[in-house]
């Protein structure tokens, strides 16, 4: 096995020395990344030989069976894969909730037919996705939604309203909990169907934040057409496959494919290292005070043990994501970031406020405006404090 996997490696490490661009051996540069579908275009045209080339041979999606796009790797494959594509300092060939969410979702809880159609078209980057979870009165208590699909035989009509849609406006699927039965208890009443985002009856309005930027949308349903064949897994038993996703969401591994050592943070992950700032700045770590050196050393230790961790998960559990534990994830990785931006300020100095003006380089605005939007990661995707509770109920088994 040892000499299969040196043979894998070495085949594995030239393939993408010849097929990776040079530009896709750089830091993300925000707009150039590739989250599927036509709507949204990557600013850097390599960015799509790369995804070519990737998904041709089903690196995309590496642990996915090959009938749905994947290249069917078992661990010890997808861990050299892994460390080539670090090793070479590649980019995610393809982002987004297609790849991180929906797909792994669909892999356990959707029909043989399900899988098929969107599996395939996923890894390939063929189309963008949205999640349709929030609502204007039901947040963090989720199963609150009142969103409703009706029941009409062979189909479904869809009203309502989800908002902190993400990526709505330029996505082409949307997977969506809906209330299929308005008797049942909250829990039990809901179902997970998908559709289109060009079906009549659905419209986007973009959400514009405190940074200026419009990431999240609310979408309106007015009696949306979804098919009988568009609901996955069982009637009223749309909660189980929600939780399900948000743990694949939360987990951080899927994207851990595509060498993102940043996990679901990517989108807020700050644009320049650590030294990278030190060089920027004419800074030396002597020259800080104790008490920042000693923040910005623990700060590391966390995120390297952060990552440890994670590819640790993926060894021992055979590539599938844990269960409730990956709330630790999620709450251990919004902390850090969010800490990781409050040191970059504290080095920038005033520098590190700049809004607009001709005083700041652009770097500096946007980090600016990074610092503002991390702050909403420990709410978005579920809130700490709900981490927390999931932790001490489903982990250490805490009485309520």
């Amino acid at each position: 096995m040892r000499t299969e996997l040196a043979i894998f490696r070495a085949q594995t490490r030239a393939w993408l020395q010849d097929h990776c661009p040079l530009a896709m051996r750089t830091r993300m540069v925000p707009g150039e990344e590739v989250n599927g579908g036509t709507k949204k275009r990557s600013s850097n045209p390599d960015a799509y030989i790369w995804l070519e080339n990737m998904a041709a041979r089903g690196w995309t999606a590496p642990t996915w069976p090959k009938e749905y796009g994947g290249a069917g790797l078992d661990t010890d494959h997808f861990m050299v894969l892994l460390e080539e594509l670090q090793q070479l300092g590649a980019r995610p060939p393809l982002g987004g909730m297609g790849i991180s969410m929906i797909g792994p979702t669909l892999l356990e809880y959707g029909s043989e037919e399900q899988k098929r159609r969107h599996l395939p078209a996923i890894a390939n980057g063929q189309y963008a996705w949205c999640q349709g979870y929030s609502e204007p009165g039901a947040g963090s208590d989720l199963a609150g939604l009142q969103t409703y699909a009706e029941d009409c035989g062979d189909h479904f009509l869809v009203s309502g309203s989800k908002v902190w849609t993400s990526g709505a406006s330029h996505a082409d699927w949307m997977f969506c909990l809906v209330r299929t039965d308005r008797d049942a208890p909250k829990h039990d009443g809901i179902s997970f169907l998908l559709f289109s985002m060009d079906s009549p009856g659905v419209t986007v309005q973009p959400i514009e934040l405190i940074n200026g930027q419009s990431p999240f949308c609310q979408t309106f349903l007015d009696e949306v057409h979804v098919a009988k064949e568009d609901l996955v897994h069982k009637l009223n038993q749309g909660w189980t496959v929600g939780k399900r996703l948000l743990q694949h969401e939360r987990s951080g591994l899927a994207a851990l494919a595509s060498a993102d050592m940043a996990g679901p943070m990517e989108r807020i992950k700050p644009s320049v290292s650590m030294s990278e700032l030190f060089t920027n700045y004419g800074v030396r770590p002597d020259d800080l005070d104790a008490a920042l050196r000693d923040d910005l050393i623990g700060n590391d230790m966390l995120i390297t043990a952060f990552r440890l961790t994670q590819l640790r998960t993926l060894q021992t559990s055979a590539s599938e994501t844990p269960g409730a534990a990956t709330s630790i994830f999620k709450l251990v990785e919004a902390n850090y970031v969010k800490e990781q931006l409050e040191l970059q300020l504290r080095i920038r100095g005033t520098q590190g406020l700049g809004w607009e003006g001709s005083s700041f380089t652009d770097e500096e605005i946007s980090m600016c405006r990074l610092w503002l939007e991390a702050k909403s990661i420990s709410i978005a995707g579920g809130s700490n404090e709900i981490q927390l509770n999931i932790i001490a109920k489903r982990v250490l088994g805490l009485p309520d």
